[in-house]
Formats: structure tokens, C-alpha cells, sequence
């Protein structure tokens, strides 16, 4: 059975093609190269993918904007190749069901595959529905969803509560008794792509921190603002810097850290909230319909974390936040349980299910 996975999400992704190798399942990935619009870093997709020995399209599509930037016109001209690219990989490829992720890129394969009469199953990992997830929604052959609360924004028929895939790096991870003596880790990440919001707050609070404090910082590598040639002068014993995380490596560091500083997306909140880590999250403000606000607050009210609001957050408030988490780490512990590690192999149940009623059909 050969399946095309497309989309932005790369930790759900991951944790479904576990799965799919398992069963021996040919797989092609198709996604973005770079990682941001008119910048030469690649993804973490693309590297990713690549390193498992899976084989990778990039996709030429035009991003969703929300707001008008010097982008804007080229993404809109860039969406018509994404189809016509999508139109080619699946005629060449011939996949027997396509699974797609959510974002962007992943709109003009599940669009070309609806005209080609291939199957499509999309993952939707937030408490409510993704922009792009809500316009694949209506090609799609049936629609995972993570949390109850997305239910009312698909069609009944087509939809399956299956949660939201962990990665095996996640799901495996023990805790790992520390060392004596050694200072409390803190893990500082704004994803893969990084943060240049909360790098400059970092940079702003280094001195300050790594008095108490050891500090792992996933910066990105966003050639607009060069955040990483910039950290990497103030690197030392007590502050450790990274552009990019593997999978394994990001989940090692996430075995360790004390304290877990992030933006709000769904699937560092799931991974918080599995690895049991007390947090700050300060949210994207300009995440679609305040999804990353509505996710950190998830944390908070679960008693995992605090929420540090761009708009409110300078060093000293950020420093005191992390100080307050410190000294009361035994309340912050979550209420309830969100997973339980069986999400990936439900979304494959769904794929293989939907694939025999296509041949069924025939």
C-alpha cells in the first residue's frame, strides 16, 4: 500500500509513519523545502524526512496570509503551481490514499487528489479547526480530529475522535534521575522554525537566568534576523545553543529540562502535557482565531504552567515567572491524562479502512 503525506505538522506526521513503517508501507512526503517564505534555511521537514531515508517533493504553493506583506501577491501566484505540481507527483507516484496534516502546503495535493478520485484522510491536531484543515475538509474522504471540541466543525459522517499522534521520541522518553549539584535545565524553543520574539527576550535575560539556571536554546536559523550568530556570542557553561533539534534530540532535552519556556502550538502543549513539564508559554499573537492563547490557557488551567502574553512580556516579568515556577515546581502538575500513545495507530486503522472501501467500490 503506498500513502502520500502532506503538511506542515511534522510531529503528528512522524508518529504515523512509525507506525506505517511497521507494516511496510511505501511512503513519499511532500512539503515545504524552506523554511520560511523568501528565506534559504531549509525545514525541518525536509531534513527530517531526508535523514529517515523517505523520499521528499517540495511543493511550490502559495502560503495562507492573514495580513498583506511583500509576499502576499508572489503566494497567491505561487498556488496554481502547487496544483499542477500536486497533479504530477500523484500521477507519477499513484498513492493509494493521500494523508494530509493541515497548513498550507498540503491544500493543493488534497486538491489534485479530490480531481484524481484518490482517497483523503486529514489530521487535525488543535481544539478547534485550522484554516487550511477547514477548506481540505471538504475533499476529504474522512477527517481525524484530536479533541472532542473539533467535532462541531466537520461533517459527522466523515469524522473520527482519534487524539493527537505523539512521536515515538515522546512516547518512549523515561525520566532520567539528575545529576547532584547540577542546576535546574531550562529548555527554551519557539519550534522549528524558532522564535525571533522570544530569542530577543532570551538574549535580553542570559545573565540573569544562568546565575540559577542552565539553558538549552533551540533558536531556528531564520536568515532575516540572524538570531543565532547573534546568541552563539554569549554562549557559555550555563547557556547551550542549537539551530535545530532531531526529533531524538529534542525529546532527550525534553526528558531533562526542570522548566520548558515555548510558543502555544498544539503539539508542544500535547508534549508538555504528556512529559508532565511545568511551562511558560507565550503564545503567537497573530495565531489563527487566538488559537495559541487558547492553548496555553488549556495548560494553565490544567496547573501546568503560567502564560506570559507577548504584549505583557519584558525580561523582568519573564525572569520573575521563571523564578515563581521554580520555587513551587511540586503544584504544578496537570489533571487528567491526554493521551494515551494509541492515536497514530488509530489514524492508520482509518487509512487502511478507507482504502479497502475504495476497492470495495471497484
Amino acid at each position: 500500500m503506498k500513502i502520500l503525506i502532506t503538511g506542515g505538522h511534522l510531529s503528528p506526521a512522524l508518529s504515523v509513519i512509525n507506525e506505517l513503517q511497521k507494516k511496510e508501507f511505501k511512503i513519499l512526503y511532500v512539503g515545504r523545502k524552506y523554511a520560511l517564505e523568501g528565506d534559504t534555511a531549509y525545514s525541518l521537514e525536509y531534513k527530517t524526512i531526508r535523514d529517515l531515508g523517505i523520499d521528499f517533493f517540495p511543493i511550490t504553493t502559495g502560503r495562507l496570509q492573514r495580513r498583506f506583506t511583500k509576499y502576499t501577491v508572489p503566494s497567491v501566484l505561487k498556488s496554481p503551481i502547487g496544483l499542477v505540481q500536486g497533479l504530477y507527483i500523484l500521477g507519477k507516484f499513484r498513492p493509494d490514499v493521500v494523508l494530509g496534516f493541515g497548513s498550507y502546503v498540503s491544500l493543493p495535493v488534497i486538491i489534485a487528489a479530490f480531481l484524481l478520485r484518490i482517497p483523503v484522510v486529514i489530521h487535525e491536531q488543535t481544539f478547534g479547526v485550522g484554516m487550511a484543515n477547514k477548506i481540505a475538509s471538504r475533499f476529504a474522504t474522512k477527517i481525524c480530529i484530536s479533541w472532542q471540541s473539533s467535532k462541531r466543525f466537520f461533517p459527522i459522517r466523515k469524522t473520527v475522535l482519534t487524539g493527537n499522534p505523539l512521536r515515538k521520541e515522546i512516547l518512549d522518553v523515561e525520566k532520567e534521575q539528575k545529576t547532584i549539584n547540577e542546576p535546574p535545565l531550562i529548555y527554551i524553543t519557539g519550534g522549528s522554525l524558532g522564535s525571533h520574539f522570544i530569542n530577543l527576550l532570551v538574549k535580553d535575560s542570559v545573565g540573569e537566568l544562568t546565575k540559577n539556571f542552565k539553558l538549552f536554546h533551540q533558536t531556528g536559523d531564520a536568515k532575516k534576523y540572524n538570531d543565532f550568530e547573534g546568541l552563539e556570542k554569549l554562549k557559555g557553561e550555563r547557556y547551550e545553543i542549537k539551530k535545530f533539534l532531531s526529533p531524538k534530540e529534542s525529546a532527550e532535552i525534553l526528558k531533562k529540562a526542570d522548566i520548558v519556556i515555548a510558543r502555544a502550538g498544539i503539539n508542544t502543549v500535547s508534549e508538555i502535557m504528556f512529559l508532565n513539564k511545568p511551562s511558560i508559554l507565550i503564545p503567537l499573537p497573530v495565531s489563527q482565531d487566538n488559537e495559541q492563547l487558547k492553548n496555553a490557557l488549556f495548560v494553565k488551567d490544567n496547573h501546568l504552567g503560567e502564560v506570559l502574553e507577548q504584549k505583557n512580556a519584558s525580561p523582568k516579568a519573564f525572569i520573575g515567572l521563571v523564578e515563581k515556577i521554580y520555587k513551587n515546581l511540586d503544584s504544578y502538575k496537570k489533571s487528567g491524562n491526554f493521551s494515551n500513545g494509541e492515536s497514530a495507530s488509530k489514524i492508520v486503522e482509518v487509512i487502511i479502512n478507507v482504502n479497502k472501501k475504495k476497492k470495495n467500490k471497484k
